[in-house]
């Protein structure tokens, strides 16, 4: 478990309410955070998805579990390679590193809207929990990753090359998420 909710931050209200569809690009995105075993030591991947068509838009993975080598890398990513218009909505689980003061303080940099998850419902975030069951039983659980060299390695092919490129998704009519709506 990687949600670190019991804390003293803001929390604010779910924008989404279970509603995962998003009919043009970088207006939605949703991100959470999951563990990755190396005989190293854990890893922390960090995924943002569009809502529009699942792409993953951004990621990090550190070795830490706060905002600063998590969430913030990972949206500076997304924000990066994207550029979304003012009011996007950015929807995360109740999580310490969405919740404090540096990441909301990049969000509003970014004019983006935060949304967060009602406590103790992972349904609210189901759209990312499914990328990671995905992305787990596809690879991670196949995988003896001996450095954690190795598994970011791993990782950054199976989203860059695999998942984003060439993977078929079902929500998307079987269609591969960087090709969807073009």
């Amino acid at each position: 478990m990687t949600t670190q909710s019991k804390h003293t931050h803001p929390v604010s209200p779910n924008l989404l309410n279970q509603d995962f569809h998003s009919d043009q690009p970088n207006k939605i995105w949703v991100s959470d955070i999951t563990y990755i075993w190396t005989m190293a030591g854990w890893l922390y991947l960090t995924v943002i998805l569009d809502l529009f068509n699942r792409q993953v838009v951004g990621w990090s993975i550190s070795r830490r579990l706060t905002a600063n080598t998590t969430t913030i890398p990972a949206l500076v990513d997304a924000f990066q390679r994207h550029h979304p218009a003012k009011g996007l909505i950015f929807h995360s689980d109740l999580g310490v590193q969405y919740a404090c003061y540096e990441f909301r303080k990049k969000l509003s940099e970014y004019k983006m809207i935060q949304s967060m998850s009602s406590k103790g419902n992972c349904y609210d975030n189901a759209v990312v929990e499914s990328f990671f069951r995905t992305l787990k039983t596809e690879l991670v659980y196949f995988e003896k990753y001996v450095t954690r060299e190795q598994a970011k390695l791993s990782i950054f092919e199976y989203i860059e090359v695999f998942y984003n490129r060439q993977r078929l998704h079902s929500a998307l009519g079987y269609q591969i998420p960087a090709e969807f709506g073009q």
